[in-house]
């Protein structure tokens, strides 16, 4: 079973508001406690993934917006 999380991603960024982000967490927790305990293992380890490709990403996109000199550490 493929989770997608990029999809739950997308709307929480593009949300409107806290309270619009909050409903969307709390739709993402009561899917996971409808899923078995095998599936619950699958969807944290297939998250586990997401979060860091993302993190790695995030890191990636400052480097380079850094070495093109956008942002100063000082």
């Amino acid at each position: 079973m493929d989770f997608d999380f990029k999809k739950y991603h997308i709307r929480s960024i593009n949300a409107s508001s806290a309270e619009e982000r909050a409903t969307i967490n709390q739709e993402l927790k009561d899917y996971y406690a409808s899923l078995s305990k095998e599936e619950q293992h699958e969807f944290n380890t297939q998250l586990q993934t997401f979060l860091a490709r993302e993190m790695g990403r995030l890191k990636t996109d400052y480097e380079a917006i850094k070495a093109g000199g956008m942002i100063d550490d000082n």
